[in-house]
């Protein structure tokens, strides 16, 4: 990275970490501003992505789907986006059409949270009535984190279903 990125990248980095907090203050019409001047300065998937969150927050999921889109462009191995894409598109009640989406999540070489998909896909499994497939995957999810309780509560309300 050339010295000129480095200080471009450290600055979009600074807005990145002030348009989070102002998103989860609640201020998302300041967040969207922080976020936007992050990406101008140096574009990340985790900017778009988070951009991409706060639209979402605001009713706007088909600008987040595109928002995640754009910050896989730049980063493919970015889990989190493949993940939200996912999310918002079972959020439109379109469950078969997060299936891969979702998956593409479970696969990513960078997510630091990667129970969120398996979590995702028992629900839109389970939604889609193939309940083993999303106990399957609500087990996925546990395996990664012994105390994800989401999906504790769904295995067993769905457990519960089943019986």
């Amino acid at each position: 990275m050339m010295p000129e990125d480095k200080i471009a990248h450290e600055k979009a980095m600074i807005l990145f970490e002030q348009a989070y907090r102002r998103q989860m203050n609640g201020e998302l019409a300041d967040a969207i501003v922080l976020y936007q001047q992050s990406l101008e300065s140096y574009p990340t998937a985790e900017a778009f992505t988070f951009l991409g969150w706060t639209y979402s927050m605001l009713g706007r999921v088909e600008t987040a789907i595109e928002m995640c889109r754009k910050a896989i462009e730049i980063d493919p191995d970015y889990g989190n986006a493949y993940n939200d894409i996912g999310a918002y598109l079972m959020e439109l009640g379109q469950w078969e059409e997060a299936i891969p989406w979702l998956e593409k999540a479970t696969t990513a070489v960078r997510y630091e949270a990667p129970q969120y998909p398996y979590m995702n896909l028992g629900r839109a499994y389970q939604h889609t009535g193939r309940y083993r497939t999303a106990l399957q995957h609500y087990d996925k999810a546990l395996e990664i984190d012994p105390l994800y309780l989401p999906a504790t509560w769904a295995k067993m309300a769905l457990l519960g279903k089943m019986n």
